[in-house]
């Protein structure tokens, strides 16, 4: 099972979106997750640092600048979506990345709280 750091680049950059109200609270994650040709369109027009900002975890051993570095996405790319956190958590905490799942729980708490959430 691959081991995952928490991408702190990342979390700064959900923070940054989620105190400038960058969010979608309803969405089906399922359908507007980033897809391989959204990934790919991305880089046309990004760095990859810009690219791992997205992500919550970096994959251990993975070599830099590659897709499969990155992991956990938790946006579209322009907006940090609620349902993204929630799957990030659900799937680090069913894989026992624990540092990755706390990241995600402690962004989706600021979330929520920012909307007002209760």
């Amino acid at each position: 099972m691959a081991k995952y750091a928490v991408n702190d680049e990342a979390v700064e950059y959900a923070r940054k979106l989620i105190n400038g109200k960058q969010y979608v609270l309803d969405s089906d994650w399922g359908a507007v997750q980033p897809h391989a040709d959204d990934q790919n369109a991305f880089l046309e027009k990004h760095s990859w640092a810009e690219y791992g900002a997205w992500h919550l975890g970096l994959t251990d051993g993975a070599s830099e600048e590659t897709k499969a570095r990155h992991a956990f996405v938790f946006g579209d790319f322009r907006r940090i979506h609620r349902t993204a956190l929630i799957a990030c958590v659900y799937r680090a905490s069913e894989w026992r990345h624990k540092d990755v799942e706390l990241a995600a729980h402690d962004l989706l708490q600021a979330l929520d709280a920012k909307a007002g959430i209760s």
